[in-house]
């Protein structure tokens, strides 16, 4: 059982002094990633291989992408394509995962209030948040799986092998507090800019008595 849990015990043991150093180095302190990481939940979850094309379901993939998991469900149970099932129950399956794993889409503790929010996502389509805790696919990208192969038998004994393509699907599950911190951070962002000046007022550093244009 050690030889299980512990393959490398001193691999392990320089590793744990290797991240006790940083700490200390650190102070404790915690980059910006940790820290959102520790305050906001996520979860990556990737299917198995699909019989279809990375060229084929990478529109679903599109489709699904910066929709809610429930408006996704509903697009993939609609949808004409035949691999929309397989997408449909990978989706269930990550759903239920966020929430058994992660503590995803709970709903708001007791006593806490929200007022519905209208932000802009990033390609640029106005969406409408009731609850912050609300799961939305954030990423959905396709991967090249393994090739099948299966024969063709053609005349005068000769056979041809054929290459079936595979494919799976990686989505990104966040809560909508993400999108919230994103589309501030967004707007204090265009505050900060500064007001394009056409022509800047600079001092005169040195005359001629020709044009400079």
């Amino acid at each position: 059982m050690a030889a299980a849990l512990d393959p490398a015990p001193e691999a392990r043991r320089k590793w744990e002094r290797k991240m006790v150093i940083r700490e200390l180095r650190k102070r404790g302190r915690l980059s910006k990633t940790q820290q959102l990481k520790r305050q906001e939940r996520e979860l990556v979850s990737k299917s198995h291989d699909f019989k279809t094309s990375v060229k084929k379901l990478v529109h679903l993939a599109n489709q699904i992408k910066g929709k809610s998991v429930q408006d996704a469900i509903i697009q993939m149970r609609f949808s004409a394509k035949k691999v929309a099932k397989d997408v449909k129950e990978h989706l269930e399956h990550a759903k239920n995962e966020a929430i058994v794993r992660r503590g995803m889409g709970m709903g708001l503790p007791l006593g806490s209030s929200f007022s519905p929010v209208t932000l802009m996502t990033n390609d640029k389509k106005r969406v409408r948040i009731k609850d912050p805790t609300t799961v939305y696919v954030d990423q959905a990208w396709c991967n090249k799986g393994l090739y099948e192969k299966s024969p063709e038998y053609r005349a005068r004994g000769k056979v041809n092998i054929l290459r079936h393509r595979t494919t799976s699907m990686t989505i990104v599950l966040k809560e909508e507090v993400t999108r919230i911190r994103l589309d501030q951070e967004r707007q204090k962002k265009a505050d900060k800019r500064k007001v394009w000046v056409q022509l800047p007022n600079r001092p005169i550093s040195s005359q001629r008595q020709y044009y400079s244009w």
